[in-house]
């Protein structure tokens, strides 16, 4: 005789029911990225947003080239220009919330005019460790009334305590570019240096932080040199680290980070499209393939995310 199935009670209870729609909703934890990549993901957004998403010691390097509050035209509606009192609240902000997700021995890079670092600086130091001062040569300047010849930005250098990758690197032996013999005697012991070059030091004039015009992706507009976050990334991570950029601008960070298959975390949110250009051209093959980087453990995935989510919805 043949045992009749038991018939399943297929109706959920209103309690499972709600824990199924919190689980759903809390796998949308965080923002979607207008481009990923290969190592990276860019999102289009105000930075603080994105920063105050992302869980505490999740990122390997910080590089940061904010709006120095110039009343600059960056031709994208962006307004450059506030009291200074707004100004260093809001700067005090980002490098707070940069801060917090950094890892142990993490470091962070500031890019900006001397005036600007030294007050960054003393809020810095509350919470990180001074390194460097870089000093990044400033090349067609010009006088500016009763004070010296501006000649340098600041790359600022601080870390989580102790560092925990510091790469040393080495520069070409510079030489003269009609004759092509070295520029210094080096004390008669040139014999002595190392062939792969010189070490770098916090004295950068080998470069200029501008791009030149040609290679712009926003014409008209100041964008660095990709040799300046190269550099402080390679000195500063290992393959797989996380780099994270919160001021987008012409791309320069991803692109470097992309190249050094270095994980990135991107933010602009005004010239998201010149950046995806950008990206696209340099990486054809990494922006149609398959990311590496996994999101879902780098953003916050508690309930209080999704509640905020549901709260939104019923207001």
């Amino acid at each position: 005789m043949a045992v009749p199935k038991k018939e399943i009670d297929r109706t959920e209870s209103p309690a499972r029911a709600k824990e199924s729609n919190q689980e759903k909703t809390t796998r949308v934890t965080h923002p979607k990225p207008v481009l990923t990549t290969q190592y990276g993901a860019l999102f289009s957004n105000d930075c603080l947003a994105i920063l105050r998403e992302i869980k505490e010691e999740t990122v390997d390097c910080v590089f940061a080239d904010p709006p120095f509050n110039l009343g600059k035209d960056y031709k994208n509606g962006f307004k450059d220009k506030t009291s200074e009192a707004e100004y260093y609240d809001w700067c005090h902000e980002w490098i707070a919330e940069s801060s917090r997700i950094l890892k142990p021995g993490g470091s962070f890079f500031v890019y900006a005019l001397p005036e600007i670092a030294a007050r960054f600086t003393g809020f810095m130091r509350e919470r990180l460790t001074f390194r460097h001062w870089i000093a990044v040569m400033m090349k067609g300047s010009y006088s500016r009334g009763k004070k010296l010849y501006p000649a340098h930005y600041a790359l600022l250098y601080f870390t989580r305590g102790d560092p925990k990758t510091f790469n040393k690197l080495r520069t070409p032996i510079p030489v003269c570019r009609h004759c092509g013999k070295d520029i210094k005697d080096y004390g008669g012991h040139r014999n002595k240096l190392n062939p792969k070059g010189l070490n770098l030091t916090d004295f950068w004039d080998d470069t200029s932080p501008n791009r030149h015009k040609k290679f712009k992706v926003r014409p008209g507009v100041n964008e660095l040199k990709m040799v300046v976050p190269e550099r402080a990334i390679l000195m500063s991570t290992c393959e797989d680290d996380i780099v994270l950029d919160p001021f987008g601008g012409g791309g320069s960070t991803y692109q470097a980070a992309e190249k050094n298959r270095r994980r990135w975390l991107g933010i602009e949110k005004y010239d998201c499209p010149h950046i995806v250009r950008r990206m696209s051209d340099s990486f054809p093959f990494s922006v149609r393939g398959r990311s590496t980087l996994n999101l879902d453990s780098l953003f916050k995935d508690n309930e209080d995310n999704a509640d905020q989510i549901l709260r939104r919805r019923k207001g």
